[in-house]
């Protein structure tokens, strides 16, 4: 691979890990530019969790430290995610990932259409944490696995799921849902790369640089949604649903065509 290419995928690894701190998505950058570099179905798949790991490992950080994270919630999360992540990478191999594009497309016009009326309504006090919800860790839990389960499987928008899940399941404000989607999303990343590693999928030569970046994208990120709140997050969150939503919808009608 020439320098100058690396050096793209580094600056693609930055940009991932500043979006994906802040609402889910990053793999809509990342994915696409280790295609156009050339690398193989599976070496990409593995290589991109190589290096995302990373980045969410650093925005995780980033939420604990800002003191936004519910740590009872993370008890329960991250096991969930991590299990679930395992069992949804096992399950690619037999299932093909075709199926769910679908049902992914739908699921993100939802979204989308679900923050642009979020986005309209009049702002209303927040509580830091949910007191509505009473045994939170029975929505927790399920809602880590089953989502730590398709990031496992197929993956696009598993932050944006999350931090729609949080908010809608456990009345969360959305600043806190952000960073409890970042425990199950390093938990599922980190389960990933667990299996990628062992089938010896991942291209550290190129996946260390870019990690990084995603370090380093992923504390920005964490500091621009920690300092910009509600209003940061909910577009970034908006315009990642909307990208993720066209590419979804380029891919079937290519698909379609050929």
């Amino acid at each position: 691979m020439s320098p100058l290419t690396l050096t793209l995928l580094i600056v693609a690894a930055f940009a991932a890990g500043t979006v994906d701190a802040i609402a889910g998505g990053g793999g809509l950058i990342t994915v696409p530019a280790l295609g156009i570099a050339g690398l193989p179905p599976h070496v990409l798949l593995g290589t991109n969790k190589g290096q995302s790991v990373f980045g969410a490992a650093s925005s995780l950080a980033s939420y604990v430290h800002a003191k936004q994270v519910d740590h009872a919630r993370a008890l329960v999360a991250f096991p969930c995610g991590f299990v679930g992540s395992l069992l949804g990478a096992r399950l690619v191999l037999y299932v093909p990932s075709a199926i769910l594009r679908p049902l992914v497309l739908a699921m993100l016009v939802a979204v989308a259409l679900f923050f642009l009326w979020r986005s309209s309504t009049p702002k209303q006090p927040e509580p830091l944490t949910s007191t509505t919800i009473e045994r939170p860790w029975m929505r927790v839990a399920p809602i880590a696995f089953l989502i730590g389960a398709y990031d496992g499987f197929f993956g696009p928008g598993t932050g944006t799921f999350l931090i729609v899940a949080f908010v809608v399941l456990l009345h969360s404000p959305l600043s806190r849902a952000t960073a409890d989607a970042k425990v199950v999303n390093f938990a599922s990343n980190l389960a990933a790369v667990c299996l990628f590693a062992i089938q010896g999928t991942i291209l550290w030569s190129i996946a260390l640089p870019m990690a990084a970046a995603q370090l380093v994208g992923g504390v920005v990120g964490a500091r621009l949604a920690v300092r910009g709140g509600e209003t940061v997050i909910r577009r970034v969150v908006f315009c990642v649903v909307i990208a993720l939503a066209l590419k979804m919808a380029y891919d079937l009608t290519i698909r379609g065509l050929s």
